[in-house]
């Protein structure tokens, strides 16, 4: 198996792996956290949320390996748009461990709450809600980097026919689409659950394009502005001299 082919297998298991964990993580801690008496609930379901915490981390981890693993393709390409999606993919995942940081610490409030007093527990309440803000922005963060290294290396796709121009347009499209709907979640202040038809055509081009990475890979064409292969020393040297010999300058 060649470097290209491995790069395409193993960003597509990536992008699976990062949209299970990620959907079915937050799924298992978003109705609990979701309660009014989430710090009373959150401690019953410890297993729930530290299952859902740890789906959230290999997420985070994915992410980033998707960026990770496509920039050896990609900067033989377009290096600055590769290096940017690294970037940005790494920021995502970083806001995706602060937002796991934070369910983790209301996990442990919530065992405290179980056993406070009732004068302490508006306390305790107060504390929760910050930290719940916390992993909310957190969480909205994450979802701006992972837009802005998405139009990067989609654009890296679209500009070298690695893949069809149609599926890396079509993921273009639906990254601008995720895009406004983060930029409306973050002007309003509002949940990104309020925008779920937006963000649903780049989770289904999302899973499009791992199927075609792992089935077909990248294209085996030559890229555009791909860089070409000098002669040997030796033979540049001596083809110097015949043109020397010839009367070129």
């Amino acid at each position: 198996m060649d470097s290209n082919r491995r790069a395409a297998l193993t960003a597509g298991v990536l992008l699976i792996t990062a949209t299970v964990t990620n959907v079915v993580g937050t799924g298992l801690s978003r109705p609990l956290l979701n309660d009014p008496d989430r710090l009373a609930r959150l401690s019953p379901n410890a297993v729930q949320v530290t299952g859902g915490a740890l789906l959230e981390l290999v997420g985070a981890g994915a992410s980033v390996g998707i960026a990770i693993a496509l920039y050896p393709v990609l900067r033989k390409r377009s290096a600055g748009l590769a290096l940017g999606a690294v970037v940005f993919r790494t920021i995502e995942a970083t806001m995706y461990f602060v937002a796991v940081v934070g369910l983790l610490a209301l996990l442990a409030l919530s065992r405290q709450f179980v056993s406070a007093g009732a004068t302490d527990r508006a306390t305790l309440q107060a504390v929760g809600s910050a930290l719940l803000a916390v992993r909310d922005q957190a969480g909205l963060l994450s979802v701006g980097a992972f837009c802005l290294g998405g139009l990067l290396y989609y654009g890296a796709f679209y500009q070298s026919g690695l893949i069809p121009r149609w599926l890396s347009g079509a993921g273009l499209a639906a990254v601008v689409l995720l895009l406004a709907a983060w930029l409306l979640a973050l002007f309003t202040q509002t949940s990104m659950l309020s925008y779920v038809p937006l963000a649903l055509p780049l989770a289904v081009q999302e899973m499009v394009l791992a199927v075609w990475l792992i089935a077909k890979g990248f294209s085996a064409s030559a890229p555009p502005g791909a860089v070409q292969p000098q002669p040997p020393i030796a033979n540049r040297s001596g083809h110097a001299r015949a043109l020397v010999q010839e009367g070129h300058p």
